[in-house]
């Protein structure tokens, strides 16, 4: 897995690396790439999701999960449903945000994350690859709702530059 911290001036260029050189490596023509933007609006600490998917609007790739429609705990079963219906082999990039105690990182890696499992929450596993931004510190529901906005916002404006931006 690779630590991004936001606070570096040249972030959105890791990120951009990061992501293209592990995207690169797993992605082949026969598998469509899919963004699952997981979270909520509802909460600022977890909104970082629906922030990456309303900012990468425009691109193309598939989208799922913006400030609109959100993906969250209640429709993720559905919406994982929806994507393998739409999608022939679809390469899932699963995105959302995260407590631990590296607050203002960014992760990327392959494999699955399990959303919701900082509340304790057993939603499965998702997605062949992964971006998490860890927004706060392990604390629960308190944690996401007392979450700084700008931390948030910082951490989509990294991620969708670095997705958007020509490598």
């Amino acid at each position: 897995m690779i630590y991004i911290n936001v606070k570096n001036k040249d972030a959105v260029y890791q990120f951009n690396r990061a992501f293209y050189s592990l995207l690169k490596k797993h992605l082949s023509p026969e598998k469509s790439p899919i963004f699952l933007c997981i979270g909520t609006d509802l909460a600022t600490g977890d909104s970082l999701g629906p922030l990456i998917g309303y900012k990468l609007k425009g691109f193309n790739a598939s989208i799922y999960g913006n400030l609109q429609s959100p993906v969250h705990a209640k429709n993720l079963k559905e919406t994982i449903e929806q994507i393998y219906k739409e999608h022939k082999n679809p390469f899932i990039i699963a995105i959302d945000a995260g407590l631990g105690t590296s607050v203002g990182y960014l992760t990327i890696g392959e494999g699955s994350i399990k959303p919701g499992g900082a509340l304790g929450k057993n939603l499965g596993e998702i997605g062949h690859m992964h971006i998490t931004g860890i927004v706060n510190k392990n604390g629960g529901v308190n944690a996401l709702q007392n979450t700084r906005l700008g931390l948030v916002m910082q951490m989509a404006d990294i991620v969708s530059d670095g997705i958007l931006e020509k490598h």
